[in-house]
């Protein structure tokens, strides 16, 4: 009798097993925890903060409403959610405790401190009850989670009825020249601001690896659906440099 083989899945570009991935991803973003923002000016060209906006924009924010921002490690939507809901309430949820420390030391956290939880947790396996949220929103995070549909699985489980998820990824560019020439900028230019910039040329090889395995925009979409959710859509943003995707728990 043999034993099982062990499960694999991607970190970046190498094959690792699955129960190894978590590990792996919470070393990269320990890494950079202190230069996250900088490392997403980087990554986006600074556009990622309209991106972010434009994310809001859709959402449309209402008074009183509960988000669960996951893998939200430096507070980034949580902030902007707060300050278009007038009021509200904010979790914002992480693997890596040290993205939680820096999102903790921004001015807009002690500002907005009895609207803030922070919580150490999994994507795949969130520690609270089902029915608790309005919205739930994850940024630039949903790649590195070692089986993606097992959290989009969650997302739904947590929402309350007529709940909204929102997703921001990087994503694929639909004109096959395009896409080439951005990859040539990603994988020729990113790791080498990496090194300069937080001296961490691996960590964002890595990420920049991550985003060419994530499913496109359709691909995903059918995951999201998958899960349960319902009206769900997509918008491209940058021409698909990242896409913004949307679904209903009904």
């Amino acid at each position: 009798m043999t034993d099982k083989p062990d499960t694999t899945t991607h970190f970046g570009f190498e094959t690792v097993r699955e129960d190894e991935k978590a590990g792996r991803v919470q070393g990269v973003f320990s890494s950079v925890a202190s230069k996250y923002d900088i490392m997403n000016d980087v990554m986006s060209g600074g556009v990622h903060r309209i991106w972010k906006d434009a994310m809001m924009d859709w959402l449309a924010p209402r008074p009183g409403q509960r988000l669960l921002d996951v893998a939200g490690g430096t507070g980034d939507i949580s902030f902007r959610f707060l300050k278009r809901a007038g009021h509200g309430h904010a979790t914002v949820l992480d693997l890596t405790e040290p993205m939680l420390v820096e999102g903790r030391k921004r001015a807009e956290a002690a500002r907005m401190s009895d609207s803030l939880d922070w919580v150490v947790g999994d994507a795949m396996a969130l520690p609270f009850e089902a029915n608790t949220f309005d919205v739930y929103t994850i940024s630039f995070g949903i790649r590195n989670v070692t089986r993606p549909q097992e959290a989009l699985a969650e997302a739904y489980r947590v929402l309350r009825p007529g709940g909204r998820l929102m997703v921001l990824e990087f994503s694929q560019l639909p004109n096959p020249m395009m896409q080439a020439a951005y990859d040539a900028y990603s994988f020729n230019v990113i790791p080498r601001m990496g090194q300069v910039i937080a001296g961490d040329r691996d960590s964002y090889q890595y990420l920049i690896e991550s985003i060419r395995k994530f499913p496109d925009q359709d691909s995903f979409l059918e995951m999201i659906r998958d899960a349960g959710f319902e009206n769900a859509k997509y918008r491209n943003m940058t021409m698909g440099v990242a896409a913004l995707h949307s679904g209903w728990k009904i």
